[in-house]
């Protein structure tokens, strides 16, 4: 049986990438994050992307009391965050590739404290 998917305000894996252009925003995705958009967007060319910072998806917001991943755009999130499904292969996936990135970055926040 596989390991249990992990709750996602635990985990945020799939928030994490080194890539500039990870999460791609169509432009009914554009105009559902609203007045955001400015400041968790940008264009490489024609196509629309999340900002990155640090190496984490710029609408990612830490808890440092909870030691949670936040979505601070959840009701709005682009399409793309929206079909990743938890428990399914894709979030076990990006699970097991990246699962160190939150902690390393949640046990780094919390030392500077």
């Amino acid at each position: 049986m596989p390991e249990a998917a992990p709750a996602c305000l635990g985990c945020g894996a799939c928030c994490f990438s080194q890539l500039t252009e990870y999460v791609r925003v169509s432009g009914a995705d554009h105009a559902r994050i609203g007045a955001r958009v400015d400041e968790l967007t940008h264009f490489e060319g024609n196509r629309c992307y999340l900002n990155m910072l640090d190496g984490h998806c710029a609408a990612l917001v830490i808890d440092l009391t909870t030691s949670q991943f936040v979505c601070s755009i959840y009701e709005t999130r682009p399409d793309t965050c929206r079909d990743l499904e938890r428990a399914s292969d894709a979030c076990r996936g990006e699970v097991h590739a990246k699962r160190e990135r939150p902690l390393l970055l949640l046990t780094s926040l919390l030392a500077r404290r």
